[in-house]
């Protein structure tokens, strides 16, 4: 059985903060604001896989109400992520995701992203893959206020 699955996750930027996207550090005066490492992109993937294998959301299984997932590393996230899709019989096949930001430009990290990805899910590389887009200078993410990222997974059930 093959299912699909939609993630999204928005963060604050703030001074000060680091900018992390899939476990990639990204040079930015500006860095997301958020419980753990706030890497919008890796929660994004977390929430679409989850949804594909209708195993609730991000916030279920890592609350920020937890001191516990303070400061995560969301890559290390998402590979548990992975092993609680084995536990329920699904495994990771593909995402595609986008990164809204309006600076920095992203275009020389996507490929690192994909493939970090791509590691943390147990699949190949050429199933992972990442855009980025600006925000035009509208809304919060335009204004560079805020960091956006959406994802979509497909999962399948695992062999007996």
């Amino acid at each position: 059985m093959i299912r699909v699955g939609i993630g999204t996750d928005k963060h604050r930027l703030g001074v000060g903060r680091p900018l992390l996207l899939a476990g990639v550090k990204i040079e930015s005066p500006k860095g997301a604001v958020g419980h753990s490492d706030a890497d919008a992109l890796a929660h994004a993937v977390i929430d679409a896989v989850l949804g594909a294998a209708g195993l609730g959301d991000i916030g279920h299984h890592f609350p920020d109400s937890d001191p516990k997932w303070k400061g995560a590393d969301s890559m290390e996230m998402l590979r548990k992520t992975v092993e609680i899709l084995k536990s329920a019989g699904y495994k990771p096949v593909n995402i595609d995701a986008v990164v809204h930001i309006e600076r920095p430009k992203l275009g020389r990290h996507k490929q690192e992203m994909a493939a970090n990805l791509a590691d943390a899910l147990g699949i190949p590389r050429h199933m992972a893959n990442v855009k980025a887009k600006t925000g035009e200078e509208l809304d919060s993410v335009g204004r560079g206020e805020a960091i956006e990222a959406f994802a979509i997974a497909q999962v399948e059930t695992m062999a007996p």
